[in-house]
């Protein structure tokens, strides 16, 4: 199976409607390659480091896990959760039972 991570850093990009162009630039890269370093993530020819990712998902709003996950649904929900206050994050997971 393909990594989720190109597709979903798309989609994420996308979203905040940024090019690849202006989301590169917003995490640090020289404007005249960071269209180019941030196509080849987006289609798989070469996977960001671990910090990469991390500065990609606060710039884009998303959690790191997002990037990752192989199932669509549990992605959203990581989206879903992770924007909710840590009270409502913890509530949820005493609901679940998953809090020990």
């Amino acid at each position: 199976m393909d990594s989720p991570l190109p597709r979903r850093l798309k989609a994420a990009r996308l979203s905040c409607q940024l090019t690849q162009r202006e989301l590169g630039v917003c995490l640090g890269m020289e404007e005249n390659t960071a269209s180019a370093r941030m196509n080849q993530y987006e289609k798989g020819k070469h996977a960001p480091d671990y910090q990469t990712m991390q500065r990609l998902a606060k710039v884009l709003g998303v959690p790191v896990a997002y990037f990752y996950c192989d199932d669509d649904l549990l992605a959203k929900l990581l989206c879903a959760i992770a924007k909710q206050p840590k009270e409502k994050q913890e509530q949820l997971l005493r609901e679940l039972g998953e809090d020990e």
